[in-house]
């Protein structure tokens, strides 16, 4: 069974101008018809680091779920998000973005890789006293532009952490753009096979000219779980190439159907949320 998360939250969250709650609210009410596994909504960070998000709390408020099978996940960066984010029973899943390089976690989340993986640790564990699961991102997965090491084996040891930690759900990220269909097939193989209790997941930033390999490479390995944004909109600021930008869904959807896989999406609201977001996004 295929998984998609849908990620308005990343394809938001870099842009200037402020997007009125309401119109969030709007468009993420559109995605939670669409069929998708889960809706990555927004998250409880400061709002000095990331002040599009900094209402993610209201846009909850307004977001109606009575008719939705997809969960919500918000992502953290510390403790005390993750406090914030489990007052809301709406809420499904938490992420944290964890990096394999160290000058990226200090980036993201001003913390250095020890310190982040006790974090997560203690965010595990508040999951698991109030129901919610957390998702894991493995940010820099396939490699990094600071001359940071990198290599399959230390991803590993990450997974081997984590999985310690009792972590449900990795995802393997590859925040700009260098993970090679060879090294996605290789990096899932090992750790699948390795870790066959962890769900493993793909959050890709590419150029759409080469995505469809890199897709197909993760399916052949085992993957099922994909994250996109519609019109592929979002990607990293770090990564100074336009072309690389979040995995359009709408192209994701078309790699997995044309490879005989099920989305289990409704095409007509699928329409739609398309329209919205050239909207929002304009």
């Amino acid at each position: 069974m295929i998984k998609l998360i849908e990620c308005p939250r990343d394809a938001m969250q870099g842009r200037e101008e402020f997007i009125d709650t309401a119109i969030k609210a709007a468009y993420i009410n559109q995605l939670l018809q669409v069929g998708f596994d889960t809706i990555d909504f927004g998250s409880f960070v400061s709002p000095k680091a990331i002040p599009q998000m900094r209402d993610t709390a209201e846009v909850l408020s307004l977001l109606d779920l009575y008719k939705s099978k997809s969960k919500l996940l918000a992502i953290i960066a510390n403790v005390r998000g993750a406090e914030d984010a489990l007052h809301f029973e709406e809420i499904d899943y938490l992420g944290f973005p964890l990096s394999v390089s160290e000058t990226f976690q200090q980036r993201n989340t001003n913390k250095s890789i020890a310190e982040a993986l006790e974090t997560v640790e203690n965010i595990q564990n508040l999951c698991e006293t109030h129901g919610k699961t957390l998702v894991t991102y493995l940010s820099m997965g396939f490699g990094n532009p600071y001359g940071d090491s990198y290599s399959p084996e230390l991803v590993a040891e990450f997974v081997e952490n984590l999985d310690e930690m009792g972590i449900k759900i990795i995802s393997f990220a590859d925040t700009i753009g260098t993970a090679t269909p060879d090294l996605i097939k290789s990096l899932y193989e090992v750790n699948a096979q390795s870790f066959t209790q962890i769900e493993f997941g793909l959050h890709l930033h590419s150029n759409p000219a080469v995505l469809s390999p890199k897709i197909e490479a993760a399916l052949k390995a085992g993957c099922r779980r994909f994250d996109g944004a519609i019109l592929g909109f979002g990607g990293c600021p770090m990564a100074k190439d336009e072309l690389v930008g979040n995995v359009a869904t709408e192209s994701l959807v078309s790699i997995l159907e044309k490879n005989g896989y099920e989305t289990g999406i409704d095409k007509t609201e699928f329409s739609e949320a398309r329209k919205l977001a050239q909207v929002v996004f304009h």
